[in-house]
């Protein structure tokens, strides 16, 4: 069995979140919610995330870009992360801001992404009304919309 030492319950918020932060980004409520979990004082949390984000070793908004993108790489569509954004804590604004910085530098598009996921899961768009849903529902489970859907099967289709 492990104990910890009185030195390791003592730490200190600004050293519990620097730890976290050393591993991966983390959003500010993101952050809260663990170093809340360490038994830290509400208020101690406050001073120390605003320290955190002055210092710039925490911004929601850097948080934000990176999680878009690896997002990307596993092939999910705008919809599902835009809902894991906000239940990361990550107000809205600053999630359309984002999205909308990415999509104006033409960095991602959303039709053609749903049209590569469409391929490596599948080789036809479906014979069948039965197997097409299946496909929709794939697609819509990954987090594209309705037109992004369509484009993706029409073109699975174009290419056989």
């Amino acid at each position: 069995m492990l104990v910890r030492s009185e030195a390791e319950h003592a730490s200190s918020p600004w050293d519990d979140a620097i730890r976290l932060l050393a591993r991966r980004e983390y959003s500010r409520a993101e952050l809260a919610q663990r170093l809340s979990a360490r038994i830290h004082s509400p208020e101690a949390i406050d001073d120390c995330l605003d320290a955190l984000a002055e210092a710039g070793l925490q911004s929601d908004a850097r948080f934000a870009e990176s999680f878009l993108r690896s997002r990307v790489t596993r092939g999910q569509g705008q919809l599902k992360i835009r809902a894991e954004l906000e239940r990361r804590g990550v107000e809205r604004t600053l999630i359309a801001a984002v999205l909308a910085e990415v999509e104006q530098e033409s960095e991602i598009d959303w039709f053609e992404l749903a049209r590569e996921v469409l391929e490596r899961r599948f080789s036809s768009p479906g014979d069948s009304p039965r197997e097409r849903a299946r496909r929709e529902r794939f697609l819509a489970s990954r987090g594209f919309d309705f037109e992004q859907i369509r484009y993706a099967l029409e073109r699975l289709g174009a290419t056989e």
